[in-house]
């Protein structure tokens, strides 16, 4: 045996002399010369961050020194700005920005760097990859922070990221709360680019708790999060006091304009700590003036707003943290809520019931069949067709509302809640369909370039907008009602369009339609279809209104946009 490690040392000794790896005393890893066993990203790879840090693996520990921005280097286009370092066996490119999106880039390792006992890297080392068009998604902070002690027990759990996320990644199998190996009931709810974990009950005291959002969180493009996120926190024994219900509820509508907002908590509150700078009333970011008062026992706190409400108008309730239990102890969250109140028409307007709360309402599908359609601040529901039948989302997102399918199991009470949305739905179709409070105008055929006021509009056949864009001109509290025998259709492009003038609202504006309506390629369509059948949106048409299917389906074909009016 020990001849033969003589035999192999030499041979080693051999093979380090021509190469020029030779050490001073003959280890056992005599002249073996640094190499690179692994890099990050691999060569040849596709679809990298834009935020990705580079990084090389040697087979051993490196002469630090040797490791800089001359002997490792990051070139696109042009040469990459960054910082160098290395540890042991590992270095590291950190670009100074990010990389530019779906581009090639070519990193490199010279022949200058060498490991402790000087030995080079043979030849320089070469790779290249390419970019994809997004930055990682990465959680920025969380609400308890890391290592926090002495939360609330009753604390909703909060993180927040750096970018918008894909809402159907955000779930119970990718947001966790777990007390050693045991995880946590809650509900899991994203908004805005924060996660909310509400735990189902009461954490226990005095307890440490183990926050996880795993890879499986992704962003609107679709990459994921690069490792885990994993914190801790631990809990006190003092419970914080909630808001348990808010009048008008959260996103009630049609609120009257003399209404006194409440909310009541579910302790005895400090009354001092209930004031109009903790209990705060805003159109947008604009102030709502009033009176903050509260009951006997001051469990229930109350806005009485100077003067009434605007109509057609969203407002947002705040009761922040300033507020405290009569023992002292504030809010463990903010509680924020929205309502908007009843209209001021001229001419009945139609009345959607619950069936408003929805930009897409369909009856037997929803599908988006290519790019990254939105739905912003309104639901998607589909009824009496089932989730399976919802399909494109991802790459579509609803912003600010959630996908209902009647065979949903949670949460609990859905299947009733858009049976009754459909029913208000009919209603609302019916009304809009017989509406005669004022004479209806006989139209047809093509309205393209026309202008037309508030009003009743009937067509006995079908109506179609092309031969240039329809106006719509009026007040803010003005109502046009399209009653379309048959299919309604626009054609984007030069023409086809809907546009509102004088302060008209596409909250005010009604098409029902016999039978299906296409919106056409490119269309910026402003008001509510209901269509008795079908509603198809072409490449690229964007709505300010509502698609509301009484029995079809309501199918984007490629990049639509559908806003709340």
């Amino acid at each position: 045996m020990k001849a033969k490690k003589l035999l192999s040392i030499i041979a080693i000794a051999f093979i380090a002399l021509i190469s020029g790896c030779a050490k001073d005393d003959f280890q056992e890893n005599v002249g073996v010369c640094p190499i690179v066993i692994a890099t990050s990203p691999e060569n040849g790879a596709i679809n990298v961050s834009l935020d990705k840090t580079i990084t090389v693996t040697f087979n051993e520990n490196m002469n630090a020194s040797t490791i800089t921005g001359v002997s490792f280097t990051l070139q696109g286009t042009t040469a990459v700005i960054g910082t160098v370092s290395s540890t042991g066996k590992t270095a590291t490119f950190n670009p100074s920005a990010a990389l530019k999106p779906n581009s090639t880039y070519t990193a490199k390792i010279t022949t200058a760097v060498k490991d402790l006992t000087g030995n080079a890297i043979q030849q320089d080392y070469v790779w290249t990859f390419s970019t994809g068009g997004s930055v990682s998604p990465m959680v920025v902070s969380t609400d308890p922070a890391d290592k926090a002690t002495d939360v609330f027990p009753n604390k909703i759990v909060s993180a927040l990221f750096n970018m918008q996320m894909n809402e159907s990644t955000i779930n119970a199998t990718t947001v966790t709360i777990k007390q050693g190996t045991t995880p946590i009931l809650g509900t899991v709810t994203y908004s805005g680019t924060t996660v909310y974990f509400d735990p189902t009950v009461t954490l226990a005291a005095n307890t440490v708790y183990t926050g996880t959002i795993t890879t499986g969180a992704k962003n609107v493009q679709g990459t994921a999060l690069a490792n885990n996120y994993v914190w801790t926190f631990t809990t006190g024994a003092i419970s914080a006091p909630r808001v348990i219900l808010t009048d008008p509820t959260n996103n009630a509508s049609n609120v009257v304009a003399n209404k006194i907002v409440s909310a009541t908590f579910n302790m005895p509150m400090n009354l001092l700590t209930i004031n109009a700078t903790s209990f705060t009333l805003k159109i947008g970011t604009t102030t709502v003036l009033g009176t903050v008062t509260h009951n006997v026992n001051g469990d229930v706190a109350y806005f009485t707003p100077t003067s009434d409400f605007l109509p057609n108008t969203t407002y947002t309730a705040t009761i922040t943290t300033a507020a405290k239990s009569a023992t002292g102890i504030p809010l463990a969250n903010e509680y924020v809520w929205n309502f908007s109140t009843i209209s001021t028409l001229v001419g009945p307007g139609v009345n959607l019931g619950s069936a408003e709360r929805f930009g897409i309402l369909a009856g037997v599908g929803v599908s988006n069949n290519a790019g990254f359609s939105e739905i912003r601040n309104l639901d998607v529901g589909i009824c009496p067709g089932t989730r399976s039948s919802v399909t494109g989302f991802p790459p579509a997102k609803v912003v600010g509302g959630a996908i209902y399918a009647f065979d949903d199991l949670t949460p609990p009470g859905t299947p009733a809640m858009l049976l009754k949305a459909k029913l208000d739905l009919t209603n609302a179709y019916l009304f809009a369909e017989g509406a005669s409070y004022s004479a209806p105008i006989t139209i047809s055929g093509d309205q393209g370039g026309k202008t037309l006021v508030a009003g009743i509009y009937k067509s006995t056949s079908t109506l179609l907008v092309q031969a240039g864009d329809l106006t719509l001109t009026g007040s803010a509290t003005d109502v046009w009602i399209f009653q379309v025998a048959s299919a309604f259709t626009t054609v984007g492009g030069a023409g086809g369009n809907i546009i509102l003038a004088g302060g008209a609202q596409a909250k005010n504006v009604y098409w029902q339609t016999g039978s299906s309506a296409t919106i056409g390629n490119y269309t910026n369509f402003k008001g509510n279809v209901l269509a008795l059948q079908s509603i198809t949106m072409g490449d690229h048409a964007t709505a300010v209104g509502r698609m509301l299917a009484r029995n079809g389906a309501v199918v984007m074909t490629h990049t639509n946009i559908i806003t709340k009016p």
